[in-house]
């Protein structure tokens, strides 16, 4: 009779017998390696959040896709300088902002210097009879002048009044005044030393517009890298001369900072958690397999099923989120897995060849289970989530694919790893006290359901901006920023679409009638308009054809300044102007040349202004008017939406971005749990066909239910709200876990160890090597998942605190509620 010492003893070590080598295998593997490495350096990858918005989007959300890449604040980059005095801080900004000047990486670079503003004031004088709205055919019949010249009159004693004697002979209706006017209507940053600062003084402001685009993260790197360089160099020169400059420092924001930022951090975080996650499950797996050559072999499947992932999602999407990337080494916690279950599971048979009819079966149908699952993903509308999925499932089947067909014949002659008996019962111990505490893990899982269903409103996040790896502390820098420099907020906006830039210019001018009614009736505080800056060419025409030759304006101009304390003959430069103008008019070759384009906004700083505002593309242009808020009121989206519709532009739409965003968000989150849904039923469905009890399938699918229902509620209790990217962690909690049931469900006609005779039912049976198997496996999965709970990218940290403790959750709920015996097998009774 054996005693159960000599049953829990360690079983001598047993080589295993290497089958022939598949040369065939090793010969397509190594290749389809070349490959891949070869398609991996040409990949491009990119952190750019729009990846995860819809592929075929409504026309609001195009609107918005579009704004996010390439609108009008993506290519603006804030700058501020911080440290030493006022007068330190303006001559380093200037000298920052000449050098910028002068780079190509830049269209336009403002910190508040009067650069351009002789050439605005002439641009605005010489061209006030096209820009301003004033001017109609009413305004030069004999009543319009008179109004004109009694506003001019109102000016002359006003303040402004130095401003206008200058110009009275040229401009005695007041044009110039009333561009000021219109164009002053932004808000504009502070003053000091003759250089943007913030309100409270301590910063320096400058505004940049790259020549990238915003998508382009790359570009944008490049301008970033200048700026720096450019603001060390410039200050070492000063510093000399200026020593307090030694304190300076430099903050950016902006949404290409942002991006390159999110790309960087990405990257640092998958390359420092990667290489932890590798560090810990190689050491782990030296412990226990004592054999240098099992630990290099076992991290093939890794690495085979990492570079199909991002060869899969390069050749089907062109780019690679670096989101993906970083769900991506999530791999080395589970496709090791299949390693581990061969090298130690093996040892119960002589021949590794064995291994393949006897445990294979079971791995195979928990890969499939899995990519299954996965499968569900693709077809999301939103690229991020799909790529998510074609990632998961390619690197799961080659590391499935290259444990099964090529690790077998790597392996050397009489291989063999440290025997796992002992661990194995000790863990078929663990495992037996824990299946008395299946009433207390029902309750559990009963209590779980209770408050989700109490906290059902609060589980999920409910704004976009959950998935951005963009910190707080950017957000309220770019906040601040943005408020003292005056900045544009978008999040109301008007977006006018033609297939011309003369299309969209008539069509923003139909609008602003409309918007500048709103204004009046107190509705809107301000909007912005690229027509504000450059008429369409049908309202600068008609704006010339206003204009009277010079002998009818001299007869009404007579007649308007009867009783008024002008004199005639002081206007004549007026009067030649408005003659001249009007005689280039009628005629079709002086029209085009007194007609106003983008090149005569060339070096001024209403160019800026106006590239952000009307963005020409190969299919068309597009025209923007960002919307200002009354002071103290919201804006009324009806009214905005009937102003609209008033104005008759047809292709005009009203997008308030948040909501906009918000209602995207929500749509996301609800066709990620339809997904969701569906690979769980697709799960089931797989089992239900493989297993053909439906006994067993609910055996092997309580376990991974009470995993993933539990686990939400531990987000729920620590006040985390979930976002999509929790969602995918539970529904690999479901995937991986269905490898541990699976193993619990299947019958093992094999001896244990401590059951020699073969007297436990083979039902009820499971061998120590495959609880240890089980168990390391389970350890490596934690290690790979839960490790990137430590990450600062929200996205990232979302996986390893779902799938860290469920991984754990699962293995044990599987024990559980398994039909599996765990107690050490009696002796047989002895007849008398």
């Amino acid at each position: 009779m054996t005693s159960p010492h000599d049953a829990g003893a360690p079983a001598p070590i047993k080589p295993v017998t290497r089958p022939a080598r598949a040369w065939w295998a090793i010969s397509i593997w190594l290749g389809a390696l070349l490959l891949g490495i070869i398609l991996v350096s040409r990949a491009s990858f990119t952190a750019d959040l729009s990846a995860f918005l819809p592929s075929s989007p409504t026309q609001e959300q195009q609107l918005l896709v579009e704004q996010l890449r390439d609108g009008m604040v993506s290519r603006l980059i804030l700058v501020g300088i911080e440290g030493a005095d006022a007068p330190a801080r303006a001559a380093l900004s200037k000298a920052v902002a000449q050098e910028l000047r002068n780079n190509k990486a830049f269209l336009s670079v403002n910190n508040g210097e009067p650069i351009s503003e002789g050439k605005d004031r002439a641009y605005l004088f010489n061209n006030r009879y096209l820009l301003s709205r004033a001017v109609t055919p009413e305004r030069f019949t004999e009543a319009g002048l008179r109004t004109a010249l009694n506003d001019t009159l109102d000016l002359l004693a006003s303040p402004a009044g130095l401003l206008v004697k200058e110009t009275l002979a040229q401009d005695p209706t007041g044009e110039m005044a009333e561009l000021l006017g219109q164009f002053n209507s932004a808000r504009q940053p502070r003053k000091l030393e003759g250089v943007w600062a913030a309100k409270d003084g301590t910063r320096a402001l400058m505004l940049l517009q790259t020549r990238a685009i915003g998508s382009d993260t790359d570009g944008q790197e490049q301008a970033i890298a200048e700026i720096r360089k450019i603001f060390e160099s410039s200050k070492a020169a000063l510093v000399p001369a200026m020593p307090q400059l030694a304190a300076t420092s430099m903050v950016m924001s902006g949404p290409g900072v942002f991006s390159v930022n999110a790309r960087a951090t990405i990257a640092d975080e998958v390359t420092r958690i990667s290489i932890i996650s590798a560090v810990a499950i190689m050491l782990l797996l030296f412990v226990v397999y004592r054999s240098g050559v099992a630990l290099v072999l076992g991290l093939l499947p890794v690495l085979s099923g990492v570079l199909a992932g991002v060869v899969a999602v390069s050749l089907g999407f062109g780019v690679v989120h670096g989101i993906t990337l970083g769900f991506g080494t999530t791999l080395i916690g589970e496709s090791i897995d299949y390693s581990i279950y061969l090298f130690i599971q093996s040892k119960s048979s002589d021949q590794s060849g064995d291994w393949v009819k006897k445990f294979w079966p079971t791995i195979r149908l928990g890969m499939l289970t899995s990519i299954v699952g996965f499968a569900s993903l693709l077809f999301s509308g939103f690229p991020g989530l799909a790529q998510l999925g074609l990632y998961s499932i390619a690197g799961l089947v080659v590391a499935a694919c290259v444990t099964r067909f090529v690790l077998p014949s790597l392996l050397p002659a009489n291989f063999a790893v440290r025997d796992l008996t002992h661990i194995g019962l000790r863990v078929d111990s663990v495992f037996q006290h824990l299946q008395r505490l299946r009433i207390v893990v029902l309750l559990l899982v009963a209590a779980s359901c209770v408050f989700l269903w109490v906290k059902r409103d609060q589980l999920w996040h409910p704004e976009l901006n959950a998935l951005s790896p963009v910190s707080v502390a950017d957000q309220r820098l770019d906040e601040t920023l943005r408020r003292d420099i005056g900045a544009p907020d978008v999040r109301y906006l008007i977006v006018v679409k033609g297939s011309t830039p003369e299309e969209v210019l008539q069509g923003t001018e139909k609008v602003a009638v409309q918007l500048n009614g709103l204004i009046d009736q107190g509705a809107l505080s301000a909007f912005e308009s690229p027509s504000r800056y450059l008429p369409s060419e049908a309202t600068q025409r008609m704006r010339l054809s206003s204009l009277p030759l010079s002998a009818t304006l001299q007869e009404r101009l007579d007649r308007a300044t009867q009783g008024l304390p002008f004199k005639t003959g002081v206007m004549t430069p007026f009067m030649e102007t408005i003659d001249r103008q009007a005689k280039a008019a009628a005629d079709p070759a002086g029209l085009k040349s007194m007609l106003l384009t983008r090149a005569s906004l060339d070096g001024t700083s209403m160019a800026l202004a106006t590239d952000s505002l009307l963005i020409q593309q190969p299919a068309g242009a597009t025209g923007l008017l960002p919307l200002t808020a009354a002071a103290g009121k919201a804006i009324d989206l009806e009214l905005i939406r009937s102003a609209l519709e008033k104005s008759g532009v047809k292709q005009a739409y009203f997008i308030d971005l948040k909501t906009e965003t918000d209602k995207l968000y929500r749509g996301y989150v609800q066709e990620a749990l339809i997904l969701s849904l569906c690979g769980l039923a697709a799960m089931l469905i797989l089992l239900a066909f493989n297993l053909r009890s439906a006994r067993r399938v609910l055996n092997v699918a309580t376990p991974l239910l009470a995993a993933v229902i539990v686990v939400a509620a531990m987000l729920a209790l620590f006040g985390q709200r979930m976002t999509i990217l929790h969602l995918i962690g539970l529904l690999l909690t479901a995937a991986v876990g269905s490898n541990y049931a699976l193993f619990f469900d299947q019958p093992n006609k094999e001896k244990r160890a401590d059951d020699p005779a073969g007297q436990t039912p083979a039902s009820h049976r499971i061998q120590p090597n495959t609880l240890a198997s089980l168990a390391f496996a389970n350890i490596t999965t934690v290690l790979g998942f839960g490790l990137l709970g430590i990450s600062s990218v929200p996205v990232l940290n979302a996986i390893g605190v779902t799938v860290g403790p469920g991984a754990i959750l699962a293995l044990l709920f599987a024990a559980v509620f398994s039909s599996t015996t765990y107690r050490d097998a009696k002796p047989p009774k002895s007849n008398p």
